[in-house]
C-alpha cells in the first residue's frame, strides 16, 4: 500500500476500487530440476544432435518408450524448426535448449533468435487440399509437435521464439 501512495502522491483521491496484485518468480520454479542445458549452431542436420542429447537426458524420468518415442519426434521437429525458421541456418545463431523436470512435468525448451513475428497457433493440414496441390506439402510441424506431447506452450519477445514441449509425469499424462 506504501508503494501505491507514493506512486498517486499525496493529493490523490480514490474514485473507485483499487485492485493490487503482486507477482514473484523464484528461480527456476518450484522443485524445478536442470537436466541439461545446452546450445548447437544453426546448421540443417543439428536437429538430430538435439533430439539425441534430449533422448540422452531423458531416458530415465519414467516416460514408456511410445511416449519416449513421440517426445524424440517432437523435439528433433521443434529443432529444425528453429534452425529453418527461426534462425534461417545462420551457423552464428545458436539453437539454446534447456531440459527440466519437476515432480509433474518433464520439459524441453527450445530457443532460436527469430523473434518479431508470432508463432502462429498448429493448423490441421487439410491432406486432399495437399495432395491437389492447393496447399504447400509443407507445414506439418507444429501440428505434428502438438499431437506428440501433453502440451505445447509457444511464447515470442522482438528477439527470440522458445517452444516447450511438455510430458507430464503423474500416471493421468502416462494414461493419455
Amino acid at each position: 500500500m506504501s508503494s501505491l501512495e507514493a506512486f498517486t502522491g499525496p493529493a490523490w483521491e480514490q474514485e473507485d476500487d483499487i485492485t493490487l496484485v503482486t507477482l514473484a518468480r523464484s528461480a527456476g520454479g518450484a522443485g524445478e530440476h536442470v537436466l541439461a542445458e545446452f546450445h548447437e549452431p544453426s546448421v540443417t542436420g543439428n536437429e538430430r544432435r538435439v533430439m539425441e542429447r534430449v533422448a540422452e537426458v531423458v531416458r530415465d524420468v519414467g516416460l514408456d518408450q511410445k511416449r519416449f518415442d513421440r517426445l524424440k519426434t517432437a523435439v528433433s521437429e521443434a529443432a529444425m524448426n528453429a534452425i529453418e525458421h527461426g534462425n534461417h541456418g545462420d551457423p552464428d545463431l545458436p539453437v539454446h535448449v534447456r531440459v527440466t523436470t519437476t515432480d509433474r512435468e518433464l520439459t524441453v525448451r527450445i530457443v532460436d533468435n527469430g523473434g518479431g513475428k508470432e508463432i502462429p497457433e498448429a493448423q490441421t493440414p487439410d491432406l486432399e487440399a495437399k495432395l491437389a496441390g492447393l496447399q504447400k506439402p509443407r507445414g506439418w510441424g507444429l501440428f505434428l509437435i502438438k499431437n506428440m506431447v501433453d502440451d505445447l506452450r509457444t511464447h515470442t519477445t522482438e528477439t527470440h521464439h522458445t517452444v516447450e514441449l511438455v510430458m507430464r509425469l503423474d500416471q493421468k499424462g502416462a494414461e493419455q
